[in-house]
């Protein structure tokens, strides 16, 4: 009887928090996992694998350029790609157009060229919850969203033309255990600690808050759905708790499961230009997934 065949997974973002929770669920699933960094990328979230899992993950580092791209995936041979690498700002300056474009278009693109060049066409790709404001079929909150959508347009064209598979998956606020990110439950922590106070809008906006182990399941199932999805199809789903809550409520289930009390001033600040008062909810979820982790048994594992 024959070995079972290693799949092989190539991931971008693997130095962000999705990203590397999802590298760690397929080394400890037995995936050969190749990560596209930058030669500065910090990889402190990649540290302390086990020695069976570190023969098992290469790391490249991409010069920027196309060719580069082209020979890493080329050298990886995935059976499917995992993009997760984006640069996040909910606002921009002038000065940040550049860093946002390339990253969010021009290294995807080139991403879906070496794939289209290599043969390998299963992608499950990553976007926003943010391109649609006000439940709208298109409707970017900030101009990240904008170019999110605009790299699904991109892909329209490798969909056709390199019978690319693809998966996109539509992220809503996402959360975890060692979270580095200065997202909202970071903040909650920083302060209950400190009890400084802290100003924040009125506090009636709905946020929908996944915990990390179900977003990292809804990929998984994504790239099991393109082994049987045909060459040419592009499909998107949301990734959502199904239950926004206010961010009041958010606060104060914080305050309860830490036992400390949130010195907050609602309303010290305005809400944000585009504020998402109520998430997008005209989507579907990837078959047969849905959230497990209520946000209180999240933030509970999030302070342990």
């Amino acid at each position: 009887m024959s070995a079972p065949t290693v799949r092989t997974a190539l991931v971008t973002g693997a130095s962000g928090f999705i990203g590397a929770a999802l590298v760690r669920r397929l080394l400890a699933q037995g995936w050969q996992v190749h990560v596209v960094l930058r030669p500065a990328s910090d990889r402190a979230l990649l540290a302390g694998l086990d020695a069976a899992q570190r023969t098992r993950l290469v790391i490249h580092e991409h010069d920027g350029g196309t060719a580069n791209l082209i020979a890493i995936v080329g050298a990886a041979a995935p059976h499917v790609v995992f993009h997760l690498a984006s640069l996040f700002l909910a606002q921009h300056t002038a000065d940040q157009v550049e860093p946002l474009v390339r990253s969010n278009v021009l290294f995807s693109t080139q991403l879906a060229e070496a794939m289209a060049a290599n043969g390998v066409t299963r992608l499950v790709n990553t976007g926003t919850s943010w391109q649609h404001h006000e439940n709208a079929e298109y409707n970017p909150v900030c101009l990240y969203a904008a170019l999110k959508q605009a790299f699904e347009a991109v892909l329209r064209y490798y969909v056709e033309t390199a019978g690319l598979r693809v998966v996109t998956l539509k992220l809503f606020d996402t959360y975890g255990p060692g979270d580095p990110r200065p997202k909202l439950l970071h903040l909650l922590k920083r302060h209950a600690l400190s009890g400084e106070p802290l100003a924040m809008s009125p506090g009636e906006q709905l946020i929908d808050l996944v915990y990390i182990d179900d977003v990292i399941a809804a990929f998984l199932l994504a790239q099991a759905q393109l082994d049987t999805a045909p060459a040419g199809s592009m499909k998107d789903y949301g990734v959502s708790s199904g239950a926004p809550l206010p961010l009041r409520q958010i606060a104060a289930v914080y305050a309860q499961a830490s036992g400390r009390a949130l010195n907050i001033e609602w309303g010290g600040r305005p809400y944000r230009p585009r504020e998402v008062m109520v998430p997008w909810t005209a989507f579907d979820s990837v078959p047969g997934w849905r959230p497990t982790v209520a946000l209180e048994d999240g933030i509970r594992h999030c302070l342990q």
